[in-house]
């Protein structure tokens, strides 16, 4: 009998949307034709998780493409891609009053869902979804929500968040998501622009840092359902 394959999960740090994926087919789909792509697969979800939380390891060196030459070294495309998804820098201590956000996505894409909690209370401040999206869009939409809400009541506290293209996307003011724009995602397409435009046009001087998972354990904005 031939013996049956193990599941294998592979991680993006750099590409088209970084993230964990389930098949070699959709990490194709984000690294083929990307300069500097770095990616890696995994025995397991978890193991593939906490991988993509600690970012791409120091000495790896980036996965070539079957029949790509690389023009550059694995090294050089190493520093392009940390420099480009460097996260923003974590407080040494978390902030009572701040506000943190999350989003869970059942598939990808799938039913997606954000929030927001504020840590004074542990109370959820605002939530969104279930709508047809990415964890990445999500994490996305969250902070610019956070950053939104805060300016119109007035209110000067951090925006934290663990996702580290999330906080790329803001510093960029481009959601960068590959999900195809169709009549199940036109009303979250109509969300995107509205975030985009919004950091386009505000100057905020809210400060959005990095969540430290390993320190701090999970964001209290967590839904809870990560396997």
């Amino acid at each position: 009998m031939p013996k049956t394959q193990k599941p294998k999960f592979y991680v993006v740090w750099s590409g088209v949307e970084p993230g964990v994926y389930e098949s070699w087919t959709d990490c194709q789909l984000q690294v083929k034709g990307y300069k500097g792509a770095l990616y890696k697969s995994y025995a397991s979800r978890r193991e593939a998780e906490e991988a993509y939380e600690a970012g791409p390891p120091l000495r790896e060196k980036a996965q070539a493409l079957p029949g790509k030459s690389a023009a550059t070294s694995g090294k050089k495309r190493q520093r392009s891609a940390e420099k480009a998804q460097a996260p923003a820098p974590a407080a040494p201590r978390i902030a009572a009053e701040a506000l943190a956000v999350d989003a869970a996505c059942s598939g990808n894409p799938g039913q997606m869902e954000y929030r927001g909690v504020y840590l004074g209370d542990g109370k959820e401040k605002f939530h969104y979804g279930p709508v047809w999206g990415t964890n990445n869009i999500g994490e996305f939409l969250a902070i610019v929500h956070a950053l939104s809400l805060l300016e119109r009541l007035g209110l000067a506290m951090p925006v934290y968040s663990d996702s580290r293209t999330a906080l790329s996307w803001v510093r960029q003011k481009k959601c960068r998501t590959t999900l195809p724009r169709t009549g199940r995602t036109e009303q979250l397409f109509c969300l995107i622009e509205r975030a985009e435009e919004w950091l386009r046009t505000h100057d905020y001087k809210t400060r959005v840092l990095k969540w430290d998972t390993e320190a701090w354990g999970e964001i209290p904005a967590d839904f809870g359902r990560k396997r």
